[in-house]
């Protein structure tokens, strides 16, 4: 995670001292004797807390539009640019989506594509989004017309875990093709997850994959956690989660 790692250290400190945008070369420091130093951990400190800050400001600007926040987090590839174009299709509930990538505006366009409001955050090479990125994206959003706003952030299993981004909700994915023990390597993503799906489920004849023992694995790192299995094929299974959703807006 980037606060071990220290891979954040450079992007955000010439961020915020140096008044640079998130765009620019993102410095891996793994194995720097620099993250021994006191002071090293001074700044990664400084950084988490001034990340947490702005997350609360973040999750005010969207009470204040009484408007859900859903991080979905999981890795490159799992389906969560499809399952939001599914759940556009059910039409449930509006939404919009802070799109966050390394390069190119794919998925925004996407998702445009099928008449929902997205603004694309390139991060460059930066494997996360923060909750600065995320103020600077609700610039451009409006939030007056929607009941969800999702934050679909850089395919990752490990940083966005370890930065709050002003949402509400957690949504971690996990897709059949990527196969077991996934939940079990990364146990920091899953234990902030509200909801994990299951996706491509369609493809579960093609592998071997034991659905009982992943969501055994995920309910012992977080007992409390709910779950769904996911198919974009399966309109049924994407109404299930369009209803956990609208269960969720409920409660708030």
């Amino acid at each position: 995670m980037c606060k071990d790692c220290g891979c954040s250290i450079v992007e955000h400190v010439h961020s915020h001292e140096d008044s640079h945008d998130h765009h620019h070369h993102h410095e891996h420091l793994h194995d720097n004797p620099q993250l021994n130093d006191p002071k090293t951990i001074s700044v990664i400190t400084k950084i988490l807390d001034k990340n947490d800050q702005e997350a609360g400001h973040n999750r005010e600007h969207f009470n204040s539009h009484g408007v859900l926040c859903i991080n979905l987090m999981s890795s490159p590839g799992s389906g969560k640019t499809a399952l939001l174009e599914a759940l556009a299709d059910v039409g449930e509930f509006k939404f919009s989506v802070i799109e966050g990538d390394l390069e190119t505006s794919r998925d925004a366009d996407r998702l445009k594509a099928k008449g929902i409001e997205a603004h694309q955050i390139q991060t460059g090479s930066a494997c996360h989004l923060d909750a600065f990125m995320v103020h600077k994206a609700l610039h451009h959003m409006d939030l007056k017309s929607v009941d969800v706003c999702f934050i679909e952030n850089v395919g990752n299993l490990v940083c966005p875990a370890s930065y709050d981004v002003g949402s509400h909700l957690n949504i971690v994915l996990v897709s059949i093709p990527e196969g077991e023990d996934k939940i079990a390597k990364y146990p920091v993503m899953f234990r902030q997850a509200d909801l994990i799906l299951f996706t491509k489920t369609d493809l579960l004849p093609y592998f071997e994959y034991d659905m009982q023992k992943e969501k055994e694995m995920a309910r012992k790192l977080k007992p409390s956690v709910d779950i769904l299995e996911v198919s974009t094929k399966d309109e049924e299974s994407i109404k299930k989660v369009a209803s956990w959703i609208k269960f969720k807006m409920g409660m708030r």
